[in-house]
């Protein structure tokens, strides 16, 4: 894990802090992690990200992960501490347990754990990505709460993985609505855009931590994952992103020219940006 860069935008690549370009791992073929507080618009950088190589002590298994925290670092910190190590036990108590039932065991275990540390105002969007090797195949799997996203770059077209828990969504909406709350100018109780996060105590009754989760068996022609905060899904589409790196074969630099696009392209909140190569 590593803080977020504090520098505005400009015609070359923020000084990020990232993940060094020559590590080598073994569940993947490489990972890179671009991040910037965006300074013009934000006094304050409250995302986070995790990467796990030889997840749970195997060197095939891998765990990647982007959290955007709101109203301040207490919930982002938390997860991006908690989070993994929760999922770890879940397997090491039952090797057979299905992995979307234990990343949603972890989820919500973690939101409990958060709330029993009075951790009450501030929440975060959670978007993870689980790696594991079963005979010859590799799946993929995903979880997330919140707007974070993670797209799959399927034979050149945009695969969405996760789904925005949003306040436009009309499903969402009704959830909230059948159990008391409201939502306003797609706001939950006219405060909190998301309508899924980790922490958010206050308003657990409506914006709960069951995170959407999805199984993917990888084929030959899926290259690589973006996984990425709203910073950047607010200002790009799914395909557009894809489109954007898909001559590149660094994932760093694929990181970086995400950033630098949202940057150049309006978005006005905290940046964050993993490419993991398959």
């Amino acid at each position: 894990m590593s803080e977020g860069g504090d520098k505005t935008p400009t015609l070359s690549p923020p000084q990020n802090t990232h993940e060094s370009t020559s590590r080598k791992y073994t569940s993947v073929a490489g990972v890179g992690i671009a991040h910037d507080r965006n300074a013009r618009f934000r006094r304050t950088m409250e995302d986070e990200h995790v990467i796990i190589d030889n997840f749970a002590g195997n060197p095939s298994h891998g765990y990647f992960a982007i959290y955007d925290g709101h109203g301040g670092r207490g919930a982002v910190d938390f997860t991006a501490k908690t989070l993994h190590k929760n999922l770890a036990e879940e397997f090491e108590k039952n090797p057979q347990v299905p992995p979307p039932d234990a990343l949603r065991h972890a989820y919500l275990s973690t939101d409990k754990q958060m709330s029993e540390a009075s951790i009450q105002f501030s929440g975060t969007t959670s978007i993870s990505i689980l790696l594991l090797k079963k005979g010859n195949d590799k799946i993929l799997y995903s979880a997330n709460a919140g707007d974070a996203r993670a797209v799959l770059n399927r034979n050149g077209k945009a695969h969405r993985l996760s789904y925005d828990h949003k306040g436009s969504d009309e499903s969402e909406t009704k959830r909230i609505v059948d159990a008391g709350g409201f939502v306003v100018l797609n706001r939950v109780n006219g405060i909190l855009a998301v309508t899924r996060s980790l922490g958010d105590h206050a308003m657990k009754d409506y914006v709960i931590g069951d995170p959407h989760l999805t199984e993917t068996k990888l084929e030959p022609t899926d290259t690589h994952v973006i996984i990425a905060c709203d910073g950047l899904w607010d200002v790009a589409s799914d395909q557009e992103v894809v489109d954007l790196i898909a001559q590149d074969t660094d994932a760093q630099k694929m990181s970086d020219k995400l950033l630098i696009h949202a940057l150049r392209n309006g978005s006005t909140d905290n940046i964050s940006v993993m490419v993991v190569i398959l």
